[in-house]
């Protein structure tokens, strides 16, 4: 018994003491790609599993604030900063705003979904959805046929609104 303890004592010391650090310093990764490594690093190799190329694509869009197109995202907020907003994700690259009645029109509303769809300023990058509705007799509101042109309306002038913005930001450089 007492071999066994003499013989075991010094593992569950060794078990017991520090890291090798001084006191008081951490060993915290400095950096993303010391991070992975060490989550990564043993049994998947210092490079870890990837599928679908998504650690290559998280760091190529790493540092970038929004999922979508800068551009785009701004116009449409500048296009439609008249109408109240309920939701704006731009990582998802979602805008919906509330109901909106003109002044000079009380007995119409309209709401405006925008999909910002592309990280690219193309044409094809915006998509809108024009919901309307007036009020009846009775003063409740109900769905109404919405003029084709409207949406597509919006769109060219977030892209137009894109372009200046573009321009803009490139003479100022």
């Amino acid at each position: 018994m007492r071999l066994a303890f003499v013989v075991l004592m010094p593992v569950f010391l060794a078990a017991c003491g520090g890291s090798g650090l001084p006191r008081g310093e951490a060993n915290f990764p400095q950096s993303r790609d010391d991070r992975e490594r060490q989550t990564y690093g043993s049994i998947l190799g210092d490079e870890g599993l990837t599928l679908f190329g998504g650690r290559d694509r998280a760091r190529a869009t790493q540092g970038q604030g929004i999922g979508v197109n800068t551009y785009l995202w701004r116009a449409s907020l500048d296009t439609i900063g008249f109408m109240p907003l309920t939701s704006a994700d731009p990582f998802g690259g979602v805008i919906i705003t509330d109901w909106y009645s003109a002044p000079d029109s009380p007995s119409e509303r309209f709401k405006v979904t925008l999909y910002v769809l592309d990280q690219d300023l193309r044409a094809d990058g915006i998509r809108a959805a024009v919901f309307r509705q007036t009020r009846d007799g009775a003063g409740n509101w109900a769905d109404s046929v919405v003029d084709p042109k409207t949406g597509p309306d919006i769109e060219n002038a977030i892209l137009t609104r894109a372009r200046q913005i573009r321009l803009d930001a490139q003479s100022k450089k």
